[in-house]
């Protein structure tokens, strides 16, 4: 036979099997007393992807099953036999050294944060049930719980809050940067009488500026400006850093060609250089792209010419940028990332 006609198949690919339906066949079987107690260490979300995976594991073959159960095995080689039920363990040992009182003090200043469970009760909630804690509770209850939920769910529930209300709880979770344990002992006794779930409530930092910003960009625009100009009028400069984390240099990215385009020509070359050092590379990649060769070719060479610069100055020179873009789309010239489908 002619060596040239051989031909030579690839063996073919591994059987593989996906995450979720790997864990749905150990689900299925597990005894539903361990089921359940896993469960219970899932988030909402997680909770759904699984149960849905599970459903469709009923159809599972031997040979899904066996990689399931390989998955796990080589998942489990690489799990440190100090991390299973090392909390419980420490604990123990703290309090046969220094009674109960005092190891509670200790751990309660070293221990990993956990979530509260008051709070997590929160995300469990239907919308309606929220929006009517945002309505009918103290506006500083309803930031606390604005500020737990995903940016998504916030914007949609805080949608169906009265307008005077929304720049209120926004403000106020804006402002936020942690709840003690105390005052989350009292918001348990409010959340309450919203579900029959108890919780307890250690310290959890949550809300300011930043988790603000991304509920505000998931409102619509009409109503992200309402709230914006509103939170200016109670607090200026706390409005403006709430309007600087919506859109930072990074975000610039998200623009295409066109836009990307538009803010260049507003940019002075020496600004360019300055801002792109330090900057993500597929970001510096796409702004020199969007640039003619010559022009692209020139900032390439400042920044290479140019020594060491200070970290303010970059900064500086990013948020210089960020401004033309926040202009030009006050201007309609380009349109930057928001909530809502909202056209003209």
């Amino acid at each position: 036979m002619d060596d040239e006609n051989d031909v030579i198949e690839a063996p073919p690919p591994a059987p593989t099997i996906k995450g979720p339906m790997a864990a749905a066949i150990l689900m299925l079987l597990l005894e539903e007393g361990d089921a359940a107690a896993i469960l219970k260490h899932l988030d909402p979300d997680e909770i759904k992807t699984l149960g849905k995976a599970m459903f469709a594991a009923s159809e599972a073959t031997d040979t899904d099953i066996g990689l399931a159960l390989s998955r796990f095995a080589e998942k489990s080689d690489s799990l440190s036999a100090f991390a299973v039920g090392v909390e419980p363990r420490i604990r123990n040992v703290m309090a046969q050294a220094l009674g109960n009182v005092r190891a509670d003090n200790v751990l309660a200043t070293i221990a990993p944060q956990a979530s509260a469970g008051v709070l997590d009760l929160v995300r469990w909630m239907e919308r309606p049930v929220i929006a009517r804690i945002l309505a009918e509770e103290h506006p500083q209850v309803g930031a606390i719980v604005l500020s737990v939920l995903t940016p998504e769910v916030a914007a949609a529930v805080l949608e169906g809050v009265n307008d005077l209300v929304q720049a209120d709880l926004i403000y106020r979770a804006a402002r936020l940067s942690s709840v003690p344990a105390e005052a989350l002992d009292d918001l348990e006794a409010i959340l309450m009488r919203y579900s029959d779930t108890k919780g307890s409530a250690p310290p959890l930092k949550l809300g300011g500026k930043v988790e603000v910003a991304k509920i505000v960009n998931c409102l619509k625009k009409p109503i992200s400006a309402r709230i914006l100009k509103s939170v200016k009028k109670l607090n200026r400069v706390l409005g403006e850093q709430i309007e600087e984390e919506m859109f930072v240099f990074d975000n610039l990215l998200e623009l295409d060609g066109q836009a990307l385009g538009t803010v260049l020509r507003s940019v002075d070359a020496a600004v360019l250089g300055l801002a792109l050092r330090g900057a993500d590379e597929a970001l510096v990649e796409k702004m020199l792209g969007a640039m003619s060769a010559r022009a692209a070719l020139s900032v390439r060479d400042d920044m290479a010419e140019r020594g060491p610069v200070k970290r303010e100055e970059v900064d500086e020179a990013q948020k210089q940028i960020v401004a033309i873009a926040r202009r030009l789309s006050e201007e309609g010239q380009i349109m930057l990332g928001g909530g809502g489908d909202d056209y003209v």
